[in-house]
Order: structure tokens, then sequence, then C-alpha cells
């Protein structure tokens, strides 16, 4: 299979110009900062995913915030500094939100032809701004459509973007996910023009009941639940049961064997073979374990997933540097920093 390369090792800044604390200059200017993006190339990543809200590059009227824009391209100075690459993942858009928390329809956007031209000028702008840098910057044009049956609409959308792109930007990477959240068993109903600088993309959290244990936005998820890993999976599916969650973590593979390296080649197989027969290279653009969960535990889980993408060549970025309930620069995370480093080798 092909490698998204430049791409193979990366992290998510999520928190920062997206799914921030607060819309303020105070914390655009320092929750992220050049330490930081050196810190991240010194850990030995390859690449950003850095996430950002259309409200950060354009008001509610569609016009360009200059200041927004900034954050972005003060970002790519910084990688290119520091040997870098970087994704521009347009997290939320005018009309669309992946975020359980809000309370949105979820359908409109994909049928609303208005709020679609919103979506393609605001990325006409930023392929103008980064078209320059093809081999540095990718593009990827929303994070986690959330509904199944709305998977023909998102493609004909995602068609009519990539030939928009590439009038403006022709050799500039594009980074297209499926729907369910970018779950990867959708990524066999991903259908756009195809290119060689085309990458498709999924999101893992497998077994969500693990990486998600205790997380306040799962609906049904008690705040004090723990499990370890690794369990059977029929352990997860009973522990998913017993909570309540309302979680998707079904599986046709054998309930009595434990979780492991085995268990993630499995759920990629079908991304895997869309891609080998599509001669795309496969990209996971986030991946990771809540903070509350053991942090060897977590090791592990990484330690699996980690040689999957080794195995089948799949560039991949962590969630999340900083914050956001899985991140990385705290003191809990200091005790297996150096155990960390060599499982993300």
């Amino acid at each position: 299979m092909k490698q998204f390369d430049g791409f193979m090792k990366g992290v998510d800044l999520g928190g920062w110009i997206s799914q921030f604390s607060e819309f303020s200059k105070s914390h655009f200017d320092t929750f992220i900062t050049e330490d930081d993006i050196k810190n991240i190339a010194e850990l030995g990543f390859d690449h950003l995913r850095v996430p950002v809200d259309y409200n950060v590059l354009q008001d509610e009227d569609g016009a360009t915030r200059e200041e927004g824009f900034g954050y972005l391209e003060k970002c790519r100075e910084w990688c290119e500094t520091h040997g870098l690459n970087m994704i521009i993942d347009l997290h939320e858009c005018y009309g669309y939100s992946f975020d359980p928390l809000k309370d949105m329809d979820r359908r409109t956007f994909f049928y609303d032809q208005e709020l679609q031209r919103r979506f393609l000028d605001l990325w006409n702008v930023i392929a103008e701004r980064f078209k320059a840098w093809p081999e540095q910057v990718a593009f990827e044009p929303l994070n986690e459509v959330v509904l199944f049956d709305v998977r023909d609409a998102w493609n004909d959308l995602t068609s009519r973007y990539v030939k928009a792109i590439r009038t403006i930007a022709p050799d500039s990477f594009i980074v297209i996910g499926g729907v369910c959240y970018n779950n990867v068993n959708t990524v066999q109903y991903i259908d756009v023009p195809l290119d060689d600088r085309i990458i498709y993309n999924f999101h893992c959290y497998d077994p969500h009941v693990f990486t998600h244990q205790g997380a306040y936005w799962v609906e049904g998820m008690p705040a004090d639940f723990r499990i370890g890993y690794p369990e059977t999976l029929g352990t997860y599916l009973s522990a998913q049961k017993s909570t309540g969650c309302v979680l998707d973590d079904t599986y046709d593979l054998p309930q009595d064997k434990e979780a492991g390296e085995w268990f993630f080649e499995e759920i990629f197989a079908p991304a895997i073979k869309k891609a080998e027969q599509d001669g795309v290279p496969l990209y996971c653009g986030e991946y990771g374990v809540i903070d509350l969960a053991d942090n060897q535990d977590k090791l592990r889980w990484l330690k699996d997933i980690h040689s999957a993408f080794r195995k089948y060549g799949i560039g991949h970025a962590l969630w999340n540097y900083k914050e956001k309930d899985f991140g990385f620069c705290d003191e809990r995370f200091a005790e297996i920093r150096e155990q960390f480093k060599e499982i993300i080798k």
C-alpha cells in the first residue's frame, strides 16, 4: 500500500484554534507557541494535524478574519523551522459541527446549497493562501461526518471540493474521510475523483468503552467507570451494555479473545483493501486514550495500534497534544514519557 510520506507520525493540536475554551486573542496567542512545536519535533513526530473552526477564519457573514489566518500561517512557519509538515483540518464549518455537545441538525448541511457555497468559498481562500507549500501543507475538508445516511451527499460534496481545490492547488494533498465520525469501516464508501495526492482518512478509538472510559460527553457513560486493556472483546461489549453507553463497539470477531494487535488488523482490513484497490495511502487522523485511563493500559493500547500502523504503512496523528481530555503535556504523562517515545518511533 502507498504511504503518506512526510505524514507518518503526527499529533493533533486540538483545543487551540478549534474546540477552544474561549474565543480570545489571549488564548490563541498562548495556548500553542513555537516552544510547543519544537517539543513535538523533539519527541520524534513528523507532522501536525491542525484543527481550526470556521469562526476563527471568518465572521458570521463570511468575511475573512486576517488575525485568524495569521495563526495558521505562523504555525506553518514554525513547522518549517522545526522540520514538520501540517494538515489543515476544518474541524467545524458554518452550518455543521460533529460535536455531540452541540444541539443541531447534522443533516441539513449536506443538502443545503448555500451552506455548501460558504464551505467551498472558505476553502478557496485557504487553498489560495497555502498552495505554495504542496509538500508541507495538506488539506482536510471537514472533520467527522456523523450520519451514515448522508454518505452519498458527502461524496458529492467532496467530489466538488476536490475539483475546486485542484483548480487552485493542483499539487496539494487532500485528506478525505468517510462517515460515522470517520469510522474505519466507512472508508470503503468513499467515492471521489482520484489522483496521486488523494489520501483516505479514518479515526480509531476502539474499543470505545476503553478509550472513552469516564468521558462526560458520551451518553450513558458513568463518570467513575474504569476498565483496563487488554480485555476480551466480550468483556468490552458487556461493559458497554452494563453502563448503558451508546457506543458502536460490536464486532463480528471472537468475543473470547483478548484485544491486541490482531484486533486492529482485523478492523482496519476493509479500509486497507479499499486503499490498495484505489492506489491511495491510508491515514488515521485521530486515535488515542482518555487521560482517565491507567497509564500502563494506555501504553499497551498505543503499542498494539502502532504495531498495526507500522505493519501496513498507515500514517497517523495522535489525539491530542495538549488538554482536551487526551493531552500528553501534564505531569502524569511525564511518568511515561520515555516509554511513549519508544512506542511512537
